[in-house]
């Protein structure tokens, strides 16, 4: 195999390499001689295709999808002749006029130096389920369901106002013209706190006029920052009714014996799973913080950060679409998630590092665990998994997350440790 490799950057190479001619005439051959012996053209018997009706008919299709293997064969044969470590996926672009000459052009995995885990101190998080904990969630369960009463007394914390506002800021009035019409639960936060806090003592038809001043971060741009009468009047007041924890209540969240024993141990059940998960997503974290501090120094391939930081901000953009908000993205807005993605990068990197090191692979029950994991919180699990199962980049997103998972665990049975306490809520708190 004809390879070279220059160095155009520390972290960034370019390889040259040429194809094996004799290989990728044999392979198109082979596969043209395949599809001849079960090919259905009009014309001719299965079988009896002749050579040539098979190439001008597949030739084209078949030399392509044997070229684009080839390609990726020999670079990665190229790459293991090396002994290089590629950080991200290389671009691979033709040399000349031929199809044979190619030229790839990657980052590698900076050296990280000796990698003695067992000098790193994280901090190992402990909580357990108590009554308290399953009498909170029974409360919240309650509140779910919770309906709500019309009364003719005023309002106070807990119930529900249904509203007409206006506001006034300086010389704009929102709306124009007319009233806004909407509720909240006094409390909830649904509407800015002064406002909420200015409904208490309120009957059905009263009005009130209120000055407040918004945060600057305010959700309304045209009142963030600003101060503003706002003028109100309460359509119509409600008090919570809390639903009886009995046989028809408990039966409606799948308990089929309506047995309070048997659904508080199902609660049970679920709140230890998601304090399993909480407490393990802080172990991970503690660990990242700490490959971070350690390995600060190292320098990072810059193309694979940048892309990084592109996703980041595309993420966070999609999620401010999704939650209705107009967005306006700078040139320059991916500088602001460099820092961040030069971190996770660091800690990807590095994790990759020490599975490779010490021959880490993927376990595939804890593979199926998370799998199954996933599913339970749908209502169709087994679909779930059939999905993840027939969908190769699902798949492979998995892996490589639970991969990821497995090794930071790796880490943080060989590092030191420092005990802390925390209860339920704080545990579960992100």
């Amino acid at each position: 195999m004809q390879v070279s490799v220059e160095s155009v950057g520390n972290l960034e190479r370019r390889m040259s390499f040429t194809l094996p001619a004799e290989r990728l005439g044999t392979h198109i051959d082979g596969r043209l001689r395949e599809i001849a012996r079960t090919a259905r053209i009009k014309g001719f018997r299965p079988g009896k295709v002749p050579a040539k009706v098979i190439e001008q008919r597949y030739g084209k299709q078949v030399r392509a999808e044997a070229l684009d293997g080839l390609l990726r064969e020999t670079f990665s044969a190229a790459v293991r002749e090396q002994e290089l470590q590629l950080a991200g996926n290389p671009n691979l672009e033709p040399a000349g006029e031929g199809e044979l000459d190619w030229v790839a052009t990657f980052e590698v995995v900076p050296d990280f130096g000796d990698i003695d885990v067992s000098t790193l101190n994280v901090i190992r998080h402990a909580a357990e389920v108590t009554d308290a904990d399953i009498d909170q969630m029974i409360e919240n369960l309650r509140l779910q369901r919770r309906e709500f009463k019309p009364v003719e007394r005023a309002a106070q914390a807990g119930d529900r106002v249904a509203l007409e506002t206006w506001s006034q800021a300086g010389d704009e009035r929102l709306p124009a013209e007319g009233i806004e019409k909407g509720a909240t639960i006094i409390g909830s936060g649904v509407m800015f706190s002064e406002i909420e806090n200015a409904l208490v003592g309120l009957s059905k038809g009263e009005e009130k006029d209120i000055e407040v001043t918004f945060p600057a971060d305010w959700r309304v741009p045209k009142l963030a920052g600003r101060q503003v009468h706002v003028y109100v009047k309460v359509a119509d007041v409600a008090e919570s009714v809390l639903p009886e924890v009995d046989k028809a209540f408990i039966k409606s969240f799948g308990v089929k014996s309506g047995d309070p024993e048997q659904f508080r141990a199902d609660i049970r059940s679920n709140l230890e799973r998601e304090l399993k998960g909480a407490l393990a997503n802080r172990l991970r974290r503690e660990v990242g913080e700490q490959i971070i501090a350690t390995w600060s120094g190292v320098e990072m391939p810059p193309k694979l950060v940048e892309n990084e930081a592109r996703s980041l901000l595309q993420q966070q953009v999609e999620q401010a679409r999704r939650n209705g908000q107009q967005v306006q993205v700078p040139d320059n807005a991916v500088d602001g998630f460099m820092d961040a993605a030069r971190k996770r990068v660091l800690v990807g990197l590095l994790v990759g590092e020490v599975a490779r090191r010490n021959q880490l692979r993927l376990e595939p029950q804890r593979l199926n665990e998370t799998l199954r994991l996933i599913a339970s919180t749908y209502e169709e699990p087994e679909q779930v998994i059939e999905l993840y199962r027939n969908d190769p980049q699902l798949m492979a997103g998995l892996q490589s997350r639970v991969m990821e998972e497995q090794v930071i665990d790796w880490i943080a049975e060989r590092a030191q440790h420092t005990e802390q306490a925390l209860s339920f809520q704080e545990a579960i708190r992100q």
